[in-house]
């Protein structure tokens, strides 16, 4: 496999690209400790000299409280701006019912003519195995949209890795994701929730289309 691949798949929403950022780094910062903790230790192992009269030092003690102290807020400000973007509410413009089901997903239009349909995996698809389905869920982009999850029966989880996107469907529970996609193209997600026996068999796809051709879509339904 080639080491490009081992990497997040590309980002297609604001707060993926967000999410990327902020995995970069964290990996930056995880490269500096990792480097100075290894000069640490090969310098104490070379080291022949030993001070034995240290017994307490207490600006020492103060600077390796302080600086770990410090690298945790680095990481904590840029935290929790990304998990207030993720919880930040707005007034979309499309709003999507999407219902877990053993072992398939079902969506509602309700917004125009009460639209909606089943979407179960294609079984026998050699180029996109366990991914493409029969009916994919079709959103315009460049348009803020609305997700309202639940479930008919266990715990599932509607999972969409380019748009940084995963949220659980809980039986009783209506969850509520906004998302924002920003190009044209067909992006492939699977459940995260072991929901039974088929739980590798009921894949996401999603086709973000523009906006006449999504209009066109609805009447063609």
């Amino acid at each position: 496999m080639s080491y490009q691949k081992m990497t997040f798949q590309n980002s297609t929403s604001p707060i993926m690209e967000h999410l990327i950022s902020f995995h970069d780094y964290i990996l930056i910062i995880l490269c500096l400790i990792t480097t100075m903790i290894f000069y640490v230790l090969s310098s104490m192992i070379t080291n022949k000299y030993l001070n034995q009269l240290l017994i307490n030092n207490q600006v020492l003690e103060f600077i390796w409280t302080s600086i770990p102290a410090l690298i945790l807020t680095f990481i904590m400000v840029p935290s929790l701006h990304i998990l207030y973007l993720l919880d930040e509410t707005m007034n979309p413009l499309l709003t999507v019912k999407i219902m877990g089901h053993q072992w398939y997903w079902s969506y509602e239009y309700s917004d125009f003519k009460n639209i909606q349909f089943d979407s179960y995996m294609i079984p026998n698809n050699p180029l996109l195995r366990l991914l493409d389905t029969n009916n994919r869920l079709i959103l315009p982009f460049s348009t803020l949209t609305r997700l309202l999850i639940s479930s008919h029966d266990v715990l599932h989880s509607w999972t969409m890795p380019s748009l940084g996107a995963k949220i659980d469907a809980v039986p009783g529970r209506l969850n509520q994701l906004t998302i924002f996609i920003q190009r044209p193209g067909i992006f492939f997600g699977q459940c995260s929730e072991i929901c039974g026996i088929n739980h590798s068999f009921m894949p996401i796809s999603l086709q973000s289309v523009n906006t006449p051709d999504f209009i066109n879509w609805l009447y063609s339904m």
